[in-house]
C-alpha cells in the first residue's frame, strides 16, 4: 500500500489517499482487517489534523502553556490557594447537593418512564414482519402507512440531540425539570422503538407458527407469541437507556432544564470552581447507583 502524505498536505488529501490506498487492498485484505487499517489510518489524519492545521488553537495541544493550564484548573477545583474555605468542605452544601441530585433522578425516571410507555405502545407499528410481512397477512395501504410514519418519526426524533430537544421545549414551558424531561424522553423514544421493533423482526418464529396452527388469532398470536418473547429484552434496553439518561440530565441542565446541570452551569460560569467539585463528586454517585440498581434490575429480567 503506497500512500505519500506529507505534513504540508491537505488533510483532506491525505484521507482521499488513504481511501484509494484501502480500497486497493480491499481483495487482499478481510473485512474486519480493511476496517481496522482505515480506521487506524483515520485516527492518525485526525491527530496530524490537530497538530499541523488546527488554526482556531491559540496554544498547542501539547505544550507547557497548556500543561500549566490543566494544572492551574485542577488547583482551582480542590481550591488550592483560594481564602474561603471550599464548597466541599462545607456540610449545607452538601446537603444542597443532595436535593440537586434528587432532581436530577427524577428527572431521569420521569424520562425514562415517558419514553419506555411511548415505545411500548408502537413498538409493534415499526416491526415490519408484523405490518407488512408474515404476521401481517392482510397488510395493505393502512398498514403500509402506519409502517412508514412511525419508523420516520423513529428516526426523526432519535436523529435530534436531547439538547437541541431542550433548546426547543424550554421556550414553550417555563424552566424546570419538565423541559429536560421531556427533550430525554423524546430522544429515546425513537432509541427504544427502533431497538425492540428489531427484537420483533428477529425473534423466533416457531412459538408463532405453532399458534397460528392451533388456528390463534391475529390478537392471540400477538399476545402470547410476540410479547412474551420481546418484553425481557425491552426492560433490558428500558434499563441500559436510563444509564444513558442519568449521563445526559447534565448536559440537559445546562439550559435551564434544572438539576444538577444548571448549578454546574452557574458555577462554572461564576467561577465557583469548589462548587463544581462538589457537583461533580454528586453526579459520580449518582451515576454509580444507578449503575449498580440497573445492573440488579436487569439480572431479575433474565
Amino acid at each position: 500500500m503506497e500512500c505519500y502524505c506529507t505534513a504540508k498536505d491537505h488533510p483532506v488529501k491525505i484521507l482521499v489517499r488513504a481511501r484509494l490506498a484501502v480500497r486497493s487492498m480491499l481483495p487482499l485484505l478481510g473485512v474486519v482487517q480493511a476496517s481496522f487499517a482505515l480506521g487506524t489510518l483515520l485516527l492518525l489524519a485526525s491527530w496530524l489534523f490537530i497538530f499541523e492545521w488546527d488554526r482556531q488553537q491559540r496554544v498547542p495541544f501539547l505544550s507547557a502553556e497548556s500543561a500549566t493550564r490543566a494544572w492551574g484548573f485542577v488547583k482551582d477545583l480542590a481550591g488550592v490557594g483560594k481564602v474561603t474555605s471550599p464548597a466541599y468542605a462545607d456540610s449545607s452544601e452538601w446537603w444542597r447537593g443532595a436535593h440537586l441530585a434528587y432532581d436530577t433522578l427524577a428527572m431521569s425516571v420521569l424520562a425514562i418512564m415517558l419514553s419506555g410507555t411511548a415505545a411500548l405502545a408502537t413498538f409493534l407499528l415499526g416491526a415490519r414482519n408484523v405490518m407488512l410481512g408474515d404476521l401481517a397477512p392482510n397488510a395493505g395501504l393502512a398498514s403500509h402507512s402506519v409502517f412508514l410514519v412511525v419508523r420516520i418519526t423513529w428516526a426523526f426524533v432519535r436523529s435530534v440531540p436531547e439538547l437541541v430537544w431542550a433548546l426547543i421545549i424550554v421556550f414553550i414551558f417555563t424552566p424546570g425539570m419538565l423541559p429536560g424531561a421531556l427533550a430525554l424522553a423524546i430522544h429515546n423514544y425513537g432509541v427504544l422503538g427502533k431497538l425492540t421493533s428489531e427484537v420483533v423482526e428477529g425473534m423466533d418464529v416457531k412459538p408463532i407458527r405453532a399458534l397460528q396452527a392451533a388456528g390463534a388469532g391475529r390478537a392471540t398470536m400477538l399476545l402470547y407469541g410476540v410479547l412474551p418473547q420481546a418484553l425481557p429484552r425491552f426492560l433490558t434496553y428500558l434499563l441500559y437507556r436510563w444509564e444513558v439518561v442519568i449521563r445526559t440530565t447534565i448536559v440537559v441542565g445546562f439550559v435551564a432544564a434544572g438539576g444538577l446541570g444548571m448549578e454546574f452551569r452557574l458555577s462554572m460560569s461564576n467561577f465557583h470552581y469548589t462548587s463544581v467539585t462538589l457537583l461533580l463528586g454528586w453526579y459520580l454517585l449518582l451515576v454509580l447507583g444507578v449503575d449498580v440498581i440497573s445492573s440488579q434490575l436487569r439480572r431479575l429480567t433474565r
